[in-house]
């Protein structure tokens, strides 16, 4: 499915961006235009952000699922412990503090996050509500050697009610709703305010999952906002998505495209992934 992006940089442009994983096959890159570094940077960034707030979204949800109906290689976090603090009040806290390794292998991962829930709430409910913080939450690509590191606190929602583990057999998907922000230090110590409004709708297409992303943010007159914020250029820039962003498992994605129009002038770009 077709993926439409807009950013905003500064006061005076405005982009369309097209994301896609490319396949396995080698793919013809548009000539570089120096015009086009913001879209570039902005467009890594956010990938980047987005793969280590996915790790911290899969351990939230597998520790608030109590491990249930996983298979013993989706257990708990690699290389992870996870704590739970005494009640306070009516408030439970758990720990995820890292030390090492993801299960995969391809990610690094130290720092702490912080899950707060309700104790008479269950996750599985539908409108049931979390609050989580990262706590210098440091996550390295093993492969590129690039690292990114996250402080801020988000709210996640149960939209629909169920768990990952019972699509198929017992839900047809799972929505959540993840927002808050974000403070994000890249690798060479540029520090940005991000803010996020993700909606993710799971579901399964024969065994592999599926996940469907759409913005759900309003600012500054858009509306259907998944990031906001100020780029590593001191830009603001704005990120819409005005039609669903399908992931789905594939053999080996190395790529993504953009599709990039500025001040009548067009161009496509495939950026690597990390």
């Amino acid at each position: 499915m077709k993926t439409t992006r807009i950013f905003t940089l500064s006061l005076a442009l405005v982009l369309l961006a097209f994301f896609g994983l490319t396949s396995c096959q080698k793919s013809k890159s548009s000539v570089d235009n120096p015009n086009t570094s913001s879209i570039q940077n902005l467009a890594n960034d956010d990938n980047q952000a987005n793969a280590a707030s996915d790790e911290a979204l899969n351990d939230i949800n597998t520790v608030l699922s109590g491990n249930g109906g996983l298979k013993s290689t989706e257990g708990l976090p690699c290389h992870a412990t996870v704590d739970s603090m005494s009640i306070a009040i009516d408030t439970m806290t758990y720990y995820i503090t890292y030390n090492g390794a993801n299960c995969r292998g391809n990610l690094i991962r130290t720092g702490q996050i912080e899950i707060s829930k309700h104790v008479g709430t269950k996750w599985w409910q539908a409108g049931a509500a979390i609050t989580y913080k990262y706590i210098n939450f440091h996550v390295t690509h093993v492969k590129s050697g690039k690292s990114i590191t996250l402080n801020g606190r988000k709210t996640l929602v149960n939209v629909s009610g169920g768990l990952i583990f019972m699509i198929p057999q017992f839900r047809t998907f799972v929505t959540t709703k993840d927002s808050g922000y974000m403070n994000v230090i890249f690798s060479d110590s540029t520090s940005k305010f991000w803010n996020v409004r993700r909606q993710i709708t799971y579901t399964k297409v024969n065994t592999n999952l599926v996940s469907t992303v759409d913005g759900f943010g309003s600012a500054d007159g858009y509306d259907n906002l998944v990031l906001w914020g100020i780029n590593r250029n001191s830009e603001q820039f704005y990120i819409q998505i005005l039609q669903s962003v399908v992931h789905r498992q594939v053999a080996c994605p190395v790529k993504y495209k953009v599709d990039w129009y500025k001040n009548g002038n067009s161009g496509t770009l495939y950026l690597f992934l990390p």
